[in-house]
């Protein structure tokens, strides 16, 4: 299921659309110039904004991805958990976070669950990609999130679908266990969900893991590396932790990915 908003001649309404995720696949901007909505409400939320990207840079929102953001937005910082990850290698922070190409801004390195080093309503838009399953406190990170956006700021997420990677094994994580997790102030080096993980996990669609040791190995030090998908979502869940926040969903899509959109509502 497809769900966004569209903007027809000064209206703005909200359209479902079903089996199309083959043409949303290769990029969304086939759908714009289909449907005449999508980039215009892309450039509507980031053309000349200032915002963070949590855990990129990211493919997904490049030229060739299919959310092309970076070569519209003013400026982008980035917040890596690391100076070093598995993912991109080395990182410096305060140097510049090239996330298009002449494009530069700062590199954090925090926490996501603690973005201490930036004030309130800093940021037009945060937007993270495949980063928030591998928390082990998300609603503690979309919290913080949330916190340094402006008012009427924007929150884009895009996650994994269980059923096209190597957890479709595994049960979706409710919304109670989330709020479990934020009021019990799970820190980053949970591994509770590990044995579930070990039992579960696909290893013939993650060749990158190895073999089941390696994988194990890898996973107990999943505090070093991030590699870990602590839980596993659906757009109902992530729908629940917007409405928790008070983040106006705008945007919806339930395909390869989930990617949901959120307006910071104003008191």
């Amino acid at each position: 299921m497809f769900e966004f908003l569209c903007f027809d001649n000064g209206n703005i309404g909200y359209y479902r659309m079903k089996n199309i995720d083959f043409i949303f696949k290769k990029t969304l901007i086939k759908i714009c110039a289909k449907r005449k909505i999508g980039f215009e409400l892309f450039e509507l939320l980031f053309a000349g904004k200032n915002g963070l990207e949590v855990g990129g840079p990211s493919k997904i929102f490049n030229n060739n991805g299919y959310l092309p953001l970076y070569k519209i937005v003013n400026s982008l910082s980035g917040c890596n958990f690391s100076s070093n990850t598995i993912w991109k290698g080395n990182i410096n922070s305060n140097e510049n976070y090239n996330y298009y190409k002449n494009k530069n801004w700062i590199q954090y390195i925090s926490e996501a669950t603690d973005l201490s080093p930036l004030s309130d309503s800093k940021y037009d838009f945060v937007v993270s990609s495949n980063c928030l399953e591998h928390i082990s406190n998300p609603l503690k990170a979309v919290k913080e999130w949330v916190r340094v956006i402006k008012k009427n700021g924007i929150v884009l997420l895009v996650l994994p679908n269980k059923e096209f990677c190597f957890d479709h094994n595994r049960p979706t994580t409710e919304f109670s266990h989330l709020m479990e997790d934020f009021k019990s102030d799970i820190n980053e080096d949970d591994l509770t969900h590990l044995g579930e993980i070990l039992e579960l996990h696909d290893l013939k669609m993650d060749k990158r893991a190895g073999s089941f040791e390696q994988f194990k190995k890898r996973s107990l030090k999943n505090i070093e590396n991030r590699a870990l998908h602590h839980h596993i979502f659906s757009i109902d869940v992530l729908k629940e932790i917007f409405t928790f926040f008070k983040l106006e969903v705008l945007f919806s899509y339930e395909g390869t990915d989930f990617i949901i959109i959120g307006k910071k509502k104003t008191d």
